[in-house]
Parts: C-alpha cells; sequence; structure tokens
C-alpha cells in the first residue's frame, strides 16, 4: 500500500521523465550562463520562459503523436 502511495506521488510529479530532464538540463545551463557568463539575469529569465515553453510543446507533441498511433 506504501509503494502504491509512493508511486503515484511520484507519477504526479515525474510524468514524463524526458521532460523532467530536459528542464533540468535547462535550468543548469541558464544558471551557469548567468553566474558564470555574465549573462544578465532578465535575459537568462527570458530564456528560461522560452526554454521551458519550448520543451512542453515538444512533449505534447511527443504524447500526442504517440497517442494517435
Amino acid at each position: 500500500m506504501i509503494r502504491l502511495v509512493f508511486k503515484e506521488l511520484v507519477g504526479m510529479f515525474v510524468d514524463d521523465g524526458n521532460l523532467a530532464l530536459l528542464a533540468l538540463i535547462l535550468v543548469a545551463l541558464i544558471a551557469a550562463a548567468v553566474k558564470l557568463l555574465g549573462l544578465p539575469p532578465l535575459v537568462g529569465g527570458i530564456l528560461l520562459i522560452a526554454g521551458c515553453l519550448a520543451i512542453l510543446l515538444q512533449s505534447t507533441r511527443r504524447a500526442a503523436r504517440d497517442k494517435a498511433r
């Protein structure tokens, strides 16, 4: 029973492993660019929003394509 509850909780936050992995990579890259390369934080924020939206769009398209099959 506990294992089932844990699995459901994890599933709520990590439904698509690729989506979560790409989002973590994006955040790490933008954070590194802001801290190490001196990228202005506002530009970093804009890139972060645009990147997250692109990742979400790609994930949604892939899920729709897989469901259509």
